[in-house]
């Protein structure tokens, strides 16, 4: 017989197990550099986490033309990441690879990977960030304790044997979904098929106040020339000095949140360039040099105002990544994982996502679930977001990309 890992990913909320900042009224003074050097496999992780970030992005949109897309592919290099621990031979070397992480020993990643997760969740007291990853498997089925402990020790994870014959249990997981990405996001799972035997989740949640907000006042019915048809949607106002850079195809401005650690990069493909051609344009390398770019300018900003729900199931775009193997029922490798590895594969990683962007500023959550189975410049520049375009929240300092997301018309 075969048995079924599952993945998946979600953003979570201030009560959000796997720790955080919870402190939201420390005074909010901007902060120029991290508290300490990062590492070098710090820097592996999180340049390989964009690198993966980017070419998850261009997967996963060029099968979603003209559609909304709101991802966090930082999510799913994190339940990815815990499931390589399990993973041996051509399985692990293509996760491995897909994960962009090249040559990168194993100890480097998770190395990397927690020593990234305690330095984003202690950077800002004013913004409420929260990774909280679990691990949820089949109470009888057999699993090496050398896997448990490396997920418990790298990802902080919670891991709990369930009876998943069970209904109830559908709901245990579920209910940490939701405390995870506090409430945004109130479910993972429908049902627990008799084939699945672990379920490995990753969860995000992002709550940041933007360090100028907008004046709610201004905020007024303006037209948006959403792919196929214009629609009137609420656009906010702000002028003020903010971080801009520009290239032939397109620009950039830059919103930061709370002690602008973290911050909201919006680009805006110039006219009569198309939303999906500069989408698919960026790339992790040229993404970093962009970034460095920036200079601050006197901006006329207009952003309209967004709340969205995504989900996809990311089996495809992960296969086109080289990702192959983990994916094939008989031809999986996950011996790391159990003594019964040969059986397992994994079914499916899905993410679902929530989004919301107003005057006071940004809530954002993210689940990954992986399901694992068995066989069987001084002038004033004028931004003005009028039509479709490209959102990235990210970690300027480290550099890490929290979420990702092309706009092409307003919920």
């Amino acid at each position: 017989s075969a048995a079924t890992l599952a993945l998946g990913a979600a953003c979570g909320p201030s009560t959000a197990p796997g720790g955080g900042n919870q402190n939201r009224t420390a005074p909010v003074t901007a902060i120029t550099s991290l508290p300490r050097p990062m590492t070098a496999s710090e820097i592996k992780v999180s340049s390989a986490a964009n690198d993966f970030s980017f070419a998850l992005f261009r997967a996963i949109i060029a099968s979603q033309r003209d559609s909304n897309v709101f991802a966090s592919p930082l999510s799913a290099s994190m339940a990815l990441g815990m499931t390589m621990n399990g993973a041996a031979g051509a399985t692990y070397d293509q996760m491995r690879q897909a994960l962009a992480f090249g040559g990168a020993s194993e100890t480097e990643i998770n190395d990397g990977y927690k020593s990234l997760i305690a330095l984003l969740r202690g950077l800002d007291a004013s913004v409420d960030f929260r990774i909280a990853n679990s691990i949820w498997y089949r109470a009888a089925f057999p699993f090496n304790q050398s896997f448990i402990d490396a997920s418990r020790n790298t990802f902080d994870a919670e891991v709990r044997g369930l009876n998943f014959a069970d209904p109830a249990s559908v709901g245990t997981i579920n209910s940490w979904v939701s405390t995870a990405t506090k409430g945004k996001i109130t479910s993972i799972l429908d049902r627990i098929e008799a084939d699945q035997v672990m379920f490995l989740l990753n969860a995000i949640y992002f709550k940041g106040s933007w360090r100028d907000r907008f004046d709610a006042t201004k905020t007024r019915d303006e037209s948006f020339r959403a792919i196929g048809r214009a629609q009137t949607v609420r656009m906010m106002h702000r002028s003020a000095m903010m971080s801009y850079a520009s290239t032939a195809d397109y620009e950039v401005v830059d919103l930061p949140y709370g002690n602008s650690a973290f911050t909201m990069s919006v680009v805006l493909p110039r006219e009569g360039k198309s939303v999906e051609s500069v989408a698919a344009s960026l790339q992790g390398s040229s993404w970093t040099t962009l970034m460095g770019q920036l200079r601050p300018a006197l901006s006329d900003l207009a952003l309209p105002r967004f709340t969205l729900e995504w989900q996809r199931t990311l089996n495809d775009d992960l296969k086109s990544l080289g990702m192959r193997d983990a994916f094939a029922e008989g031809g999986a490798d996950f011996t790391r994982l159990s003594p019964r590895g040969r059986e397992l594969y994994i079914q499916f990683v899905k993410q679902k996502t929530f989004v919301d962007v107003n005057e006071e500023g940004t809530e954002a959550a993210a689940v990954t679930s992986v399901g694992v189975s068995v066989t069987s410049a001084p002038q004033t520049v004028i931004v003005r977001v009028d039509r479709p375009f490209v959102v990235v929240i990210r970690e300027r300092f480290s550099g890490t990309v929290l979420f990702m997301g092309k706009i092409v018309r307003i919920p």
